[in-house]
């Protein structure tokens, strides 16, 4: 079993617990009364590298990343830097997160909020636009072409934003299939883990123009992030760097500067 499955399986466990707890007809019941959520598709694929910034304590690859007690102060800090949207991992056993995390972040700031996890059923999307999140991601990796359609058609009728995780040429086929206007490519080897920060590269070229691109995973510095902003990147979902960094504000604020420059320099 790879490492993706391995995850997907942690998380099928999780989710019965929290289905257990909450039915789907009391999420749905909640969604009935929330305000719609924010398209995102404009504010990533506006002029300039846009900035989802990441709350991430800790990743398989790597482990414990940053202790974050107050996610709300991390996420003021980004959006204070100029971040597009928040992500918040909600996975448990390997990332650390929890969908409370997200409760606060929504609480706290006025962009949009990406939950990031392991989408695999309905339940969880509904649990995500329940959530208050304005974007949802679908590995497309982690889903056969009928559940990735059913979830991308079941997440867009209720006003989320998907963003569409691809790391391979055959991955981009689907996603661009499917229509997903908003395309992730995760420099990261979902089986190995291993990071190849020219997988943005390679598969960038084959997405369509009219895609909003978003480069994912091993982005470390200015340099990383000004070489996929001048491949083609309109935004980046950066995580380990700004956790680790003293000033995630001015880490941001730097990140959107380099990159927008790098995206005009090409």
């Amino acid at each position: 079993m790879g490492v993706l499955d391995d995850i997907v399986v942690g998380v099928r466990e999780d989710l019965a617990e929290r289905q257990a707890q909450v039915g789907l007809t009391e999420l749905q019941t909640i969604v009935a009364t929330m305000p719609a959520p924010r398209d995102m598709l404009g504010p990533l694929g506006a002029p300039g590298l846009s900035v989802i910034a990441e709350v991430k304590r800790s990743s398989p690859s790597k482990g414990a990343l940053a202790d974050i007690p107050d996610p709300a102060a991390l996420a003021r800090a980004y959006a204070a830097g100029g971040a597009s949207a928040v992500s918040v991992l909600t996975e448990r056993r390997r990332f650390g997160g929890d969908l409370s995390d997200l409760a606060a972040v929504r609480a706290a700031v006025d962009v949009g909020i990406l939950r990031k996890d392991f989408v695999v059923t309905d339940y969880q999307v509904w649990e995500t636009r329940a959530a208050g999140a304005d974007l949802v991601l679908l590995i497309v990796a982690a889903l056969s072409d009928a559940d990735l359609a059913r979830l991308y058609a079941l997440a867009t009728s209720l006003g989320l934003t998907v963003l569409v995780e691809v790391h391979t040429a055959e991955e981009v086929r689907r996603a661009v299939d499917l229509g997903a206007r908003l395309i992730g490519v995760n420099n990261r080897n979902l089986h190995t883990l291993e990071v190849d920060i020219a997988q943005f590269e390679r598969l960038s070229a084959l997405i369509p123009p009219d895609r909003v691109r978003v480069a994912e995973s091993g982005l470390l510095s200015v340099a990383d992030v000004e070489r996929v902003a001048a491949a083609g990147a309109d935004a980046v979902l950066v995580g380990e760097a700004l956790v680790k960094d003293g000033d995630p504000r001015r880490a941001v604020a730097q990140f959107i500067a380099a990159g927008t420059a790098a995206q005009k320099g090409k």
